[in-house]
């Protein structure tokens, strides 16, 4: 009984003394990490630097950089950079080139496939310069209330860990708050994540405008046109809508291939098959807003979006593309928070800049307005904006575009209000932009 009872222990305390070695990251593991912070630093210094700013290496590091995907980060902070005058660099594995990010003017960054070890010139596409300066706003007298809001925003007052960077509130196109983060001001872009989804809305609806597009009409996707192909009767809308019936690879807002892998839009995300039938189901994707922008692609030829971004004064914005030309105005586009602030206004002032019409009339309701299936959280979606229909104490007009890692430009059209909220929020760490955004809009009753 006694040797029954001591080889039970022995087998019990086994596993405390044989621990199973952590399982190291596969190639493809590092190879996206070092394409994640390739570009990342790319984006957040190169495009400072043609904003007329100044970010470094370090910066980056203690912010963009700080809190992305478990898998990533750990590689992410190790990983050594060297910078280039157009390029940024950053070795992965000894047997392979190093993952690399090119700056074209005017373009901002690519980040280039594996593998790739090309001269710089040869995919430099040419761009416009513009002058990064921007007439100051005036900022008027602000009351403790507003101040204090603006304050807890960059503590913990509307989320423990969250890491502000910019507030900026506008009323009646009118400067009344504005306040950065060290080490940031109002010539540091900032990647503008899932905020880029409402801008490529605008995009859409300037081309609506135009003529050049019908929103109702189906996706013009060259890969679908084969007759049979169920795809073909997707519609533009339903794409704006996260409507789609495409299936995703993940949830729907991990395109990692796309974004740091160096794969072209048009190689992957044409290829997903339905998995609904479109218009019958919502479900949140990067490859939705993709697809929009490939569709209407013929237009940039005359019309690129930085002649949108110029119209509307956002002269320190970039709509970055992938290696192939692809645009990924889903996520990838660089940003000042007073630039954002302007793209606020073009939906306050209802599509009309300088006594033009740029977006067409009623497109403000348009995107306002939840058709089909909605999501389950605490805001609605109507076509590339969130809404505020579940919240108390909010008007029911105010809509606002979201990103990742806390971006937010909120729009209150009746009040005439937007405000916008700049983060590098780690992962696992929300900033409250709804409770944000209820106390800016008493502090200013």
């Amino acid at each position: 009984m006694r040797i029954l009872i001591l080889a039970t222990a022995v087998v019990l305390a086994g596993p405390s003394f044989a621990q199973t070695p952590p399982t190291p990251p596969t190639p493809a593991t590092r190879a996206m990490a070092a394409g994640y912070k390739a570009l990342m630093v790319c984006g957040a210094v190169k495009n400072a630097e043609a904003a007329g700013g100044s970010r470094t290496v370090e910066s980056v590091e203690a912010n963009e950089l700080v809190g992305v995907y478990p898998e990533l980060d750990p590689l992410v902070r190790e990983m050594p950079v060297e910078m280039g005058e157009r390029t940024v660099s950053v070795a992965w594995n000894d047997a392979m080139p190093p993952r690399v990010a090119v700056w074209s003017p005017g373009r901002g960054c690519a980040i280039m496939p594996v593998g790739w070890s090309g001269e710089v010139d040869e995919i430099l596409r040419p761009g416009l310069r513009v002058n990064a300066e921007l007439p100051a706003g005036q900022i008027v007298d602000q009351d403790s209330a507003l101040r204090d809001a603006v304050e807890r925003a960059f503590g913990d007052g509307y989320g423990e860990g969250a890491n502000t960077t910019a507030v900026v509130v506008l009323k009646d196109g009118l400067l009344l708050s504005e306040r950065y983060a060290q080490g940031f001001d109002v010539d540091t872009p900032q990647r503008t994540w899932s905020v880029a989804k409402s801008l490529a809305g605008t995009v859409i609806g300037a081309a609506v405008q135009r003529g050049d597009v019908d929103v109702n009409g189906p996706a013009a996707i060259a890969d679908w046109a084969t007759p049979g192909d169920p795809r073909a009767a997707i519609t533009l809308d339903q794409l704006l809508r996260m409507a789609s019936g495409l299936t995703s690879d993940t949830a729907g807002n991990r395109t990692d291939a796309l974004y740091f892998g160096g794969v072209g839009v048009d190689e992957q995300a044409t290829t997903w098959p339905l998995i609904a039938s479109p218009g019958s189901r919502y479900r949140y994707a990067n490859n939705d807003i993709l697809l929009a922008i490939l569709s209407i692609a013929p237009t940039f030829r005359e019309h690129p979006p930085a002649d949108l971004f110029r119209t509307l004064g956002m002269y320190d914005t970039w709509a970055e593309t992938d290696w192939r030309g692809n645009y990924m105005l889903s996520s990838q586009v660089w940003s000042t928070a007073r630039d954002l602030a302007r793209f606020g206004q073009l939906y306050v002032d209802d599509g009309v800049v300088d006594g033009v019409r740029v977006l067409p009339e009623g497109w403000r309701d348009y995107v306002s307005r939840p058709s089909g299936p909605q999501p389950s959280g605490e805001q609605g979606y109507g076509a590339t904006f969130w809404l505020f229909d579940k919240s108390e104490g909010i008007p029911a007009d105010a809509i606002s575009a979201n990103g990742n890692r806390g971006q937010y430009v909120i729009i209150v059209p009746g009040r005439r209000v937007v405000i916008v909220r700049r983060g590098e929020d780690p992962a696992g760490r929300r900033f409250d932009h709804i409770a944000f955004t209820r106390d800016v809009l008493a502090a200013l009753d």
